[in-house]
């Protein structure tokens, strides 16, 4: 019996006392003993995709992995007929059940808390058998084409509101630090004046062949006087 293995004795059909046997040299009868070998690695099953009709009546193919190993290699022979059909039939009956519980978005957004739920769930029912499931990992979640769209149109319509909120709010920001700044400027004539020089200056330096600005109020009406 290699070191992976452990060997199963039935004698005359009954189960020998005692636990399974190996690893290394066993003896048996060959006349009267029934040997089965169960080896204790740890399996992979990937299940099938599995059409599920969600919660919110959305249907998705939804495939996962299963990580499972022996753990009483004699409950695993004694209590069901094949370990492997059985937990791999249950696994997949599992992924649907629970899949079926869950709305479109929770199965999108939560896969690791859905597949440790899987997990515990084909754990608690393998048990029985001498089955250690290990690890649940679902692999995709496939949508049909039409809903692909949709949720895609869905997408761009909200980055396109989000960002027309955002230019809104700037909108309004600029709006408010012109008003602070008209303000200020109104209160004091130097300021503005300084402003307009500013200006002035910043038209001179785009090196433009002719400038045209007004004249201030104030230098005129001397003349006029």
């Amino acid at each position: 019996v290699n070191q992976f293995e452990r060997a199963v004795i039935l004698r005359f059909g009954k189960l020998r006392k005692g636990r399974a046997r190996g690893p290394g040299l066993i003896f048996v009868l060959v006349c009267i003993d029934n040997v089965m070998k169960v080896d204790l690695r740890t399996a992979t099953y990937a299940i099938p995709p599995q059409e599920v009709l969600t919660k919110d009546s959305c249907t998705v193919s939804v495939d996962a992995v299963v990580y499972y190993s022996v753990s009483d290699p004699i409950r695993a022979v004694v209590q069901v007929v094949s370990f492997r059909y059985s937990t791999c039939t249950l696994a997949a009956t599992i992924l649907r059940n629970i899949m079926g519980q869950k709305n479109l978005t929770e199965i999108l957004s939560e896969r690791e808390s859905i597949a440790f739920v899987i997990k515990e769930a084909l754990d608690s029912a393998t048990h029985p058998w001498g089955i250690t499931v290990e690890r649940v990992e679902i692999k995709d979640v496939r949508l049909p084409v039409q809903m692909q769209r949709a949720m895609a149109a869905e997408a761009e319509a909200t980055r396109d509101a989000r960002a027309k909120v955002i230019a809104a709010e700037g909108e309004l920001r600029a709006a408010r630090n012109l008003k602070e700044a008209s303000d200020i400027i109104s209160k004091n004539p130097t300021a503005l004046q300084l402003r307009y020089l500013q200006t002035l200056n910043s038209i001179a330096s785009e090196r433009n062949s002719t400038i045209i600005f007004p004249m201030p109020v104030d230098l005129v009406s001397a003349f006029i006087r």
